[in-house]
């Protein structure tokens, strides 16, 4: 038995897709989205998307980065193994810079890459969408909008009889993971 996992809805164009996810989200919609061949200015506003948290991490983490490359190299240098070379100081931290810049830079990426992986929830090799008829198109000429069958206010009726009043090519019913 499978469920279903939201209801898809075709447009024309990128304004007429806009214009839907407005009026979704006005209608008191929340998990919705929004697929087009080319990014859409306003989109992300226009379902209700929450700026992403993953540039705090990344800064957090390069932080840490920095943290950790200058801690090993005064620790290694100044406490765990003292060699007074050409009478400099102990801690001439201008030595030290190159080292901390790329254990920053690592750290920021390395942070990325598996938090934008994390995040997306990828690899996701199969996704319900892939089973609408036309959304192979998606990359090409098409615009679709999504309520999933998650939101607290889907009814499958109520919801398709929203979507068609939104003026779509069409609506379809994809079924979900069992």
């Amino acid at each position: 038995m499978s469920t279903a996992y939201g209801l898809v809805a075709e447009f024309e164009d990128d304004h007429a897709l806009l214009e839907a996810a407005e009026k979704t989200r006005d209608a008191g919609y929340k998990v919705i989205d929004a697929y087009s061949p080319f990014p859409i200015h306003g989109m992300g506003d226009a379902i209700g998307m929450k700026r992403p948290i993953l540039a705090w991490v990344i800064f957090g983490m390069a932080l840490v980065g920095m943290c950790v490359g200058f801690g090993l190299q005064y620790w290694v240098s100044v406490l765990n193994n003292p060699y007074n070379v050409g009478g400099k100081p102990m801690n001439s931290w201008p030595q030290f810079i190159p080292i901390t810049f790329e254990t920053t830079i690592l750290a920021a990426g390395l942070t990325a890459v598996i938090g934008m992986l994390a995040f997306n929830g990828l690899p996701r090799p199969f996704h319900p969408l892939f089973e609408h008829p036309q959304f192979h198109r998606v990359n090409d000429d098409k615009f679709f909008l999504v309520i999933e069958a998650k939101d607290a206010q889907y009814e499958s009726t109520h919801t398709r009889n929203f979507l068609e009043g939104l003026g779509p090519i069409e609506v379809v019913e994809v079924e979900g993971e069992e």
